[in-house]
């Protein structure tokens, strides 16, 4: 590519017959040019301005990066998520879409200061809320962000994975408490219980051939033992020693495993035990209540 002769139009075409998305090459040249990475419409306006020799550097790496398979996040640095824009690095994995679907959840099944149960103390017990595994703090800010009077708490066994969570919080001026540490073992020894345990673990087998295609990421945020199912087990068993009398434990999983995931709550003792769809019909999400309150 000839980058005194080329312009933006001429540069996303180049990309697109080396094989890239169209999507993807449109944000990889707004990240060239030092442009949030939203306003595609600025690239439409401009599109035979000339790209300039330094942008046209840093765009051909970043295509050639992301043919090699890094991921589009990674290259920019950026990754919205629930309307928030998260710092996303290879120290965490990026966040989907899917994983929406398990906030929405969420939100739904926290009440309002209104309609906390009867046998809860006002003072925000029904407000607790924690986040396992929480990467780059996505799931936990989405919902402080949309419930500011939240208590959030979020664990990683990763300190490098917390310390990108912790920066977006910081960024995003939302007040979470971090945890390092396996699970449930994380939460420091005498903290109240939660009316909400969330989790998108680990969930893919570790002899998965799709583990390929995610090489950029970071392994131990993907596979978890021969048949997926390790951590979700973990969790399911230790979640209701921190749950109180009526919360709810939801958990993010495979596209093949909510009959698993489901028959390993009932087996832990929860109720109201159920899935829910991703924006692709696929049961995604799995939670159940514990000790429901009559």
């Amino acid at each position: 590519m000839d980058a005194h002769a080329t312009t933006l139009a001429q540069a996303l075409r180049h990309a697109q017959t080396l094989g890239l998305d169209r999507l993807d090459a449109q944000l990889l040249l707004l990240h060239a040019l030092e442009r949030p990475t939203h306003d595609r419409a600025w690239l439409l306006a401009h599109d035979s301005d000339d790209l300039p020799l330094p942008a046209a550097v840093v765009f051909e790496a970043g295509v050639q990066r992301r043919l090699n398979g890094e991921p589009v996040a990674y290259l920019t640095g950026h990754k919205e998520f629930f309307g928030l824009d998260l710092c996303v690095d290879a120290r965490v994995l990026v966040p989907r879409p899917d994983t929406e679907t398990l906030v929405e959840w969420a939100l739904a099944l926290l009440p309002t200061a209104a309609a906390l149960p009867t046998h809860l103390d006002t003072s925000n017990a029904a407000q607790r809320v924690l986040d396992l595994g929480t990467g780059s703090g996505a799931i936990a800010l989405a919902l402080k962000a949309s419930r500011p009077a939240l208590q959030v708490y979020a664990s990683d066994f990763s300190a490098e994975a917390l310390a990108v969570a912790q920066a977006n919080a910081h960024r995003l001026h939302l007040n979470v408490q971090f945890c390092q540490g396996a699970w449930l073992a994380a939460i420091p020894p005498g903290t109240a219980p939660f009316f909400l345990i969330v989790s998108n673990p680990p969930y893919i087998a570790a002899e998965d051939p799709h583990l390929a295609a995610l090489r950029h990421e970071p392994l131990q945020a993907l596979a978890s033992g021969v048949d997926g199912l390790r951590d979700l087990r973990l969790i399911t068993a230790q979640a209701p020693a921190h749950l109180q009398a009526g919360g709810w434990l939801l958990l993010e999983h495979g596209y093949d495993q909510a009959s698993a995931v489901r028959e390993l709550l009932l087996a832990a003792g929860f109720s109201q035990v159920q899935s829910r769809r991703d924006l692709h019909g696929i049961e995604r999400c799995s939670g159940g209540q514990w000790q429901e309150v009559k």
